[in-house]
C-alpha cells in the first residue's frame, strides 16, 4: 500500500466520514425496508416497535435543544461587545428576510405557472382525509401570540408551555352559541422564541458588565462544552434512529401509489421550489456576499441534512447543524448566535410550501387568484413560516392562517396530509441549509469585526495570565482599575464645573 493510498484511507476512517457514511446507509436502508416490508402489511403494533427506536432518538435530540439553545446563546453573546453583537443581529434579520421573501415569491411563481390545481382533482381524490383540528383564531390572533411568547411571564414555564389564543363559546338556555369571546391560555410544547428573547438579553448585560460577569459566562461555557460532547455520542445512535423514523412513516401511509399518483404534480411544484431554494438561490447569495465556492460549504452540512430528512425537525436537527458548521470553520460565536434565532425566524422551505400549498388547493377550489390574492398569500405565508414551531409538520398548523386569510375551507388540507410526510421532510432539510448558510453570510460580513474582538481578547488574558503569576487577584485589579476610570472621570467634571463657573 503507498502512501497517496494510506492517505486516503485515513481520510475515510476518519470518525465523521465513517459517521456521514453510516448516516447516508441509514437513509437508504430505511426507505428500503419501509417499502419492502410494506408487502408483508404489518400490523399497526408491529409499525410502532419499528419506529421505537427513532422515537428514542428524537425524544434525546429534543431533550439536548434546550440547554444547548440558553449556553450558546449566552456564551456567544458574552463574548462579543455591544457593537458586534449588533452587527451580527442586524445583519442576520437581513439575511432572513431575504431568503424568505425569495422563497415565497419562487412559490408564488411556480405554482402559476405549473398549475398542480384543479377542481376536478379535489371532487376525484379518493385519498385518505384525516379530521383536521379547527381553529378560530384569525392571523391577527397568531401574529399577536408570537410577540405575546416572545415576553413570557415565568421563564420557567416557557420550557414545557407556550401562550395561544383559543375562542371560548357561550351559551344560552336553549344550546345557542351567543358569542366567542378570544382568550389566551397555555398549551403543552416548550416556548423556544420565549427562551431565546431571554438568552439573547441575558447575554448582552453579562458582557457589559465586564469582569464581574467572567463567572457566569464561563459556567455557560463549561455547560455548552458538555452539551456538544453529549450530542457527539448521541450522534452515532442517529443511523439507526433515522433509519427507524424513515421505515416506520413509509408504512403507515395507507394508499401510497394512488395518493403519489393523483397529487404528483402539487408534489414536483414543491420539490421543484424546493431544490432551487437550496441550490441555486442561497448558494447564489453566499457566492454574492463571500467570493467563494459554495459547494464546498453545501458538501459539510451533509449530516445535519440527512438527519433533517430523517427526523423533520430543524430543532431536534440543531444540535448537528452546530458540529457541521464548527467542522467547516465558522467562527462559534456566530453559530451560537444566529443558528438558534435561524431555527425560530427563518423557515424558507416552510414559507415556499405554505405558498405553494396555499395556492394549490385555492385553484383546486376554482378561486380566480388575482393580484391582491396573491399579496395576501405572500404576506400571510411569510409571517405564518416565521411563527411555525421547528417540530414535525408545523407547517400545516400555520397554514390554516393563509387559508382563513383566502377565506377558503380549512379541511381542504386534509387533501394533502397524505403526502406531507416527504415534503415535510424535504422543506426541513431545506429550513437546515437556509440556516447554516445564513452563519456563513453573516461570518463573512462580521469576520474583521470578529478577529478585532479575538485580539483585545487574547491580549487581556495575557495580561490577566501575568497578574497571576504575581499573586494578583485579578478580580480586585480590574474592579480597582474601575473605580479609578470613575474617580478620575468625577475629578474631571468638577475641575471643568469649576473653571466655567469661575469664567462667569
Amino acid at each position: 500500500m503507498g502512501l497517496k493510498d494510506l492517505q486516503t484511507l485515513r481520510f475515510f476512517l476518519k470518525p465523521q466520514n465513517i459517521l456521514l457514511a453510516l448516516t447516508v446507509g441509514s437513509v437508504i436502508v430505511g426507505c428500503f425496508l419501509g417499502f419492502f416490508l410494506r408487502y408483508a402489511k404489518p400490523s399497526p403494533n408491529a409499525i410502532r416497535y419499528i419506529g421505537f427506536p427513532g422515537e428514542l432518538f428524537m425524544n434525546m435530540l429534543k431533550c439536548m435543544i434546550l440547554p444547548l439553545i440558553a449556553s450558546s446563546l449566552i456564551t456567544s453573546l458574552a463574548s462579543l461587545d455591544g457593537k458586534t453583537s449588533g452587527k451580527v443581529g442586524s445583519r442576520a434579520i437581513l439575511y432572513y428576510i431575504l431568503t424568505t421573501t425569495h422563497a415565497v415569491i419562487l412559490g408564488v411563481v411556480l405554482v402559476m405557472l405549473i398549475h398542480p390545481g384543479n377542481p376536478k382533482l379535489k371532487s376525484d381524490y379518493s385519498g385518505p382525509k384525516e379530521e383536521v383540528e379547527k381553529e378560530d383564531a384569525t392571523a391577527t390572533d397568531k401574529f399577536l401570540d408570537l410577540i405575546r411568547n416572545m415576553f413570557p411571564e415565568n421563564l420557567i414555564q416557557t420550557m414545557f408551555e407556550q401562550q395561544k389564543t383559543v375562542y371560548k363559546e357561550s351559551f344560552d338556555a336553549n344550546g345557542t352559541v351567543l358569542k366567542k369571546t378570544p382568550t389566551v391560555v397555555y398549551t403543552p410544547g416548550m416556548n423556544v422564541l420565549g427562551l431565546i428573547i431571554f438568552c439573547i438579553v441575558f447575554g448582552i448585560v453579562i458582557s457589559r458588565v465586564g469582569a464581574a460577569g467572567r463567572p457566569l459566562r464561563d459556567l455557560f461555557k463549561a455547560i455548552d462544552l458538555v452539551i456538544t460532547k453529549m450530542v457527539t455520542i448521541i450522534m452515532w445512535i442517529g443511523p439507526i434512529g433515522i433509519a427507524s423514523l424513515i421505515a416506520s412513516k413509509i408504512l403507515g401511509i395507507s394508499d401510497l401509489g394512488g395518493t403519489v399518483k393523483m397529487l404528483g404534480l402539487y408534489m414536483l411544484t414543491v420539490i421543484i421550489g424546493l431544490l432551487i431554494q437550496a441550490f441555486v438561490t442561497l448558494p447564489a447569495i453566499f457566492f454574492i456576499a463571500t467570493r467563494s465556492n459554495p459547494f464546498p460549504f453545501l458538501k459539510g452540512l451533509s449530516q445535519a441534512v440527512l438527519t433533517a430528512l430523517g427526523t423533520s425537525s430543524s430543532a431536534a436537527t440543531l444540535p448537528i447543524t452546530f458540529r457541521c458548521l464548527n467542522e467547516i470553520g465558522i467562527d462559534e460565536r456566530i453559530t451560537k448566535f444566529v443558528l438558534p434565532l435561524g431555527s425560530m425566524v427563518n423557515m424558507d422551505g416552510t414559507a415556499l410550501y405554505e405558498a405553494v400549498a396555499s395556492i394549490f388547493i385555492a385553484q383546486m377550489n376554482g378561486l380566480d387568484m388575482g393580484i391582491g390574492h396573491v399579496i395576501t398569500v405572500s404576506i400571510t405565508a411569510t409571517l405564518a413560516s416565521i411563527g411555525a414551531a421547528s417540530i414535525p409538520s408545523a407547517g400545516l398548523v400555520t397554514m390554516m392562517i393563509v387559508l382563513t386569510a383566502l377565506d377558503l375551507p380549512i379541511d381542504d388540507i386534509s387533501l394533502i396530509i397524505a403526502v406531507d410526510w416527504l415534503l415535510d421532510r424535504l422543506r426541513t432539510s431545506v429550513n437546515v441549509i437556509g440556516d447554516a448558510f445564513g452563519c456563513g453570510f453573516v461570518y463573512h460580513l462580521c469576520k474583521k469585526d470578529l478577529d478585532a474582538l479575538k485580539m483585545d481578547e487574547l491580549e487581556n488574558s495575557e495580561i490577566d495570565e501575568m497578574l497571576k503569576q504575581h499573586g494578583v487577584n485579578v478580580e480586585e485589579f480590574h474592579g480597582a482599575q474601575n473605580l479609578q476610570r470613575k474617580t478620575t472621570a468625577e475629578s474631571d467634571c468638577t475641575s471643568k464645573a469649576t473653571k466655567q463657573t469661575e469664567i462667569v
